[in-house]
């Protein structure tokens, strides 16, 4: 811009004027006669082009401003590209908790549902469905239901206690419901109660042994050391703790039978026989 101001401005006054005269011809019809010797038309050319490069400048200045207040178009993309990333991982972490939740509940469904059928396994087993001889229909035995809050394994219905006393209350309450303090006889009787009691420091529930008069001693599910008799420890209590690696059939010990502890009863039930709970 600046090597056209001064290229315009090192020419001859001869020259802009001839040229003054001509583009005054060209946009006027009136013919304008210059003064002779007069300043008018070098004059003119000057304001013309002093105002052409300072409406250049402008223009310069303005396109430059634009251009330089505009953000970069590869950093806009990458920012954009960044928001979708983070959109995207947010949205996988949800998915994921999502189906973790989803895991859990079809776990515990799937614990509910196994329980249910144990249950009705259970409740099956007494039942009698025998091959009659010809012409004879089979005859079956009305299924076996426990009290509400007790449960039924293998034709007995065992109820496990809220409350603590010590073992002979446990045993007379036991029996003030038809029943008495469960005989563990089995494994699978074993593991069938230590599996509905609940974890905790140390969750100790009595069952029917006493040695009050004769030490037991033998077959059991002991834990490794038990029983020992510290203390005239004479009857018998199951534990379950908040350790996974302790197993059902090692978690017997033995106590004083004064302790106070939870208890666990049992019921010996008849396919058809009557399931009321005396009070």
């Amino acid at each position: 811009m600046f090597s056209i101001c001064y290229f315009l401005n090192n020419k001859s006054s001869v020259e802009l004027e001839e040229e003054s005269e001509l583009t005054l011809a060209a946009i006027s019809p009136v013919r304008v006669t210059p003064r002779p010797g007069g300043p008018g038309p070098y004059r003119l050319a000057t304001i013309c082009l002093a105002t052409l490069c300072a409406v250049l400048l402008i223009s310069i200045i303005a396109v430059t401003a634009h251009y330089k207040n505009k953000p970069p178009s590869a950093g806009g993309a990458t920012s954009a590209m960044q928001k979708q990333d983070a959109a995207a991982v947010s949205d996988l972490t949800a998915a994921v908790s999502k189906l973790q939740e989803e895991k859990k509940r079809l776990q515990e469904e799937k614990k509910r549902l196994q329980e249910e059928k144990d249950e009705l396994l259970a409740k099956l087993e007494p039942a009698i469905a025998t091959k009659a001889p010809e012409g004879i229909k089979p005859t079956t035995a009305a299924p076996i239901v426990c009290p509400a809050d007790w449960l039924l394994f293998n034709g007995s219905c065992y109820f496990i206690s809220r409350t603590t006393r010590d073992w002979p209350e446990s045993q007379s309450y036991c029996q003030s419901k038809g029943g008495h303090l469960a005989i563990i006889h089995t494994p699978e009787e074993q593991t069938f109660l230590w599996d509905h009691l609940p974890r905790g420091h140390w969750r100790a529930f009595w069952f029917g042994l006493s040695d009050e008069h004769t030490e037991v001693i033998g077959n059991g599910f002991w834990e490794v050391g038990e029983p020992n008799n510290h203390i005239d420890e004479d009857c018998g209590y199951i534990v379950k703790t908040q350790v996974l690696e302790r197993v059902a059939i090692r978690s017997w010990y033995d106590a004083p039978c004064s302790m106070y502890w939870p208890f666990i009863c049992e019921k010996e039930m008849v396919a058809g026989g009557s399931t009321a709970v005396p009070h």
